[in-house]
């Protein structure tokens, strides 16, 4: 392989240079570990790296390339898992120092399981705030994880440790999860790819505290990649009671289609957003792009007021049910701003939870009302770029949840549509934007669809090492 460095290639690039036996699995493995040694310390996206285990698998992987042939689609890719999901033989702690180490860790995920059988190479466990519970990732446990385009600031969160990972390419596919904007939120800040798909197309066991609002989805630097891992592990797993139908797709195809026809409405602020002014510009010149690639796009907010009531009615009543367990002593040791907002969850009432489950459902219709008019609704992922470390809200600012400056993400949990979220440029201060694009629930071919477009057009960049380190 000279003159390429395997850390920096696709899952794709990977796999072809695998069947050529050009590249192998053991390869590709250890320029993954070989990055995270490198950048790790610099960013802390990475709360349990498995190297025996990792190149245990790499090589069991190149020995069916080298015979009889690939056991499944991802068969050698290095890949990484979530602090919040289990996988076999790594420790899930979520963050909190309320999780005994010592396990057992026996279970897979369905994640974690649908990836080793198609042969994917687990890494390790990407970092967490504690129980996935606020948009910033840091916890008492692992400290902060930081972003690689800027060491003092923020990657977001939930999945900042996955987002981190994958600007840098520490790992080729990774998971995320999102509650209320917990993919979209760091892949904004991080100028990385992924997608919220549709409820209970990937399956989720055991169950998140924050119930129905919680989706699984991939995380990775190109679309491609996030609809090769989506295609992996949206297969069906019957411990997952909340799932639909049993559902299999390849998201792949499709994604060279172009976007020539599609109605795409644009929302600067859905009608009730403040949004930074190089924010609106970046996103305004990658709807221009969308417009010169063939899709009819309209100015059109979708006509719904600010549903944040609704859903801290959700997300506090979860975060008390996720603390709900502990012992006093134990809940001594949660993150402050975690047992705040349990406390609060913990006094709402039946009918205040009815309420706003009511209210969710009128979302729901309204959107899927929209959406018999415009394919799909693109808005900005976030009002602002990445800002420092060691706050939950932009500091200076009267903010005070975590909710308050991510109002473009979770209306879309309470629609369970899906969601997603692809670099479109930087705003002033050198920091990556992202683009929101929203679809019908169950038509995230088309979303992934512009989003493949978008990108062909504008290929993102990434940092080749952690900036301000």
């Amino acid at each position: 392989m000279s003159g390429t460095d395997l850390g920096t290639l696709t899952a794709g690039q990977l796999l072809r240079l695998y069947r050529r036996r050009e590249a192998s699995p053991v390869e590709a493995t250890k320029a993954a570990l070989e990055r995270i040694e490198r950048f790790d310390p610099a960013v802390n996206a990475f709360c349990h790296v498995d190297e025996k285990g990792a190149l245990a698998a790499a090589r069991e992987s190149e020995a069916r390339w080298m015979g009889g042939g690939p056991v499944g689609a991802l068969d050698g890719v290095p890949a990484t898992i979530k602090d919040m999901a289990l996988a076999r033989g790594m420790p899930t702690l979520k963050g909190s120092r309320t999780v005994d180490p010592a396990g057992p860790w026996e279970d897979d995920s369905p994640y974690a399981a649908r990836l080793r059988e198609a042969g994917a190479v687990l890494l390790g466990k990407t970092t967490t705030p504690e129980f996935g519970w606020k948009g910033v990732t840091d916890c008492p446990l692992t400290g902060h994880t930081r972003n690689p385009w800027d060491t003092a600031r923020t990657p977001g969160g939930s999945s900042g440790g996955a987002a981190a990972a994958a600007a840098l390419n520490m790992g080729v596919l990774h998971q995320g999860s999102d509650a209320g904007g917990s993919i979209r939120i760091p892949c904004a800040f991080t100028g990385t790819a992924g997608i919220k798909p549709t409820f209970g197309f990937v399956p989720q066991w055991p169950a998140s505290a924050m119930g129905t609002l919680s989706h699984l989805g991939p995380m990775a630097r190109t679309v491609e990649d996030v609809a090769r891992m989506l295609t992996i592990v949206g297969r069906p797993d019957d411990r997952d009671s909340l799932a639909g139908a049993p559902f299999e797709h390849d998201w792949t195809q499709g994604l060279s289609r172009g976007i020539q026809g599609l109605r795409v409405a644009y929302s600067r602020t859905l009608g009730y957003v403040h949004v930074h002014s190089d924010v609106a510009r970046a996103v305004d010149a990658a709807v221009a792009v969308l417009r010169d690639l063939g899709a009819d796009v309209e100015e059109v907010d979708p006509g719904f007021d600010d549903p944040v009531e609704a859903f801290n009615t959700l997300w506090f009543a979860g975060a008390a049910r996720a603390l709900g367990k502990l012992s006093p002593d134990k809940r001594a040791q949660v993150d402050p701003g975690l047992q705040e907002i349990a406390e609060m969850g913990a006094e709402i009432s039946a009918v205040e939870y009815l309420a706003a489950m009511e209210a969710r459902a009128a979302l729901a219709e309204r959107m899927a009302a929209f959406h018999r008019d415009w394919d799909l609704l693109v808005t900005p992922t976030m009002p602002l770029t990445a800002f420092p470390l060691g706050a939950n809200v932009p500091p200076d600012s009267t903010m005070t949840q975590w909710q308050d400056w991510t109002p473009f993400t979770y209306p879309f949990n309470l629609t369970q549509q899906p969601a997603a979220s692809v670099p479109c440029g930087f705003g002033d201060d050198g920091m990556p934007v992202g683009l929101h694009v929203v679809g019908a629930r169950f038509d995230d071919a088309t979303v992934l669809q512009l989003c493949a477009a978008y990108e062909a057009a504008c290929p993102p960049a990434f940092p080749e090492a952690p900036r301000g380190a």
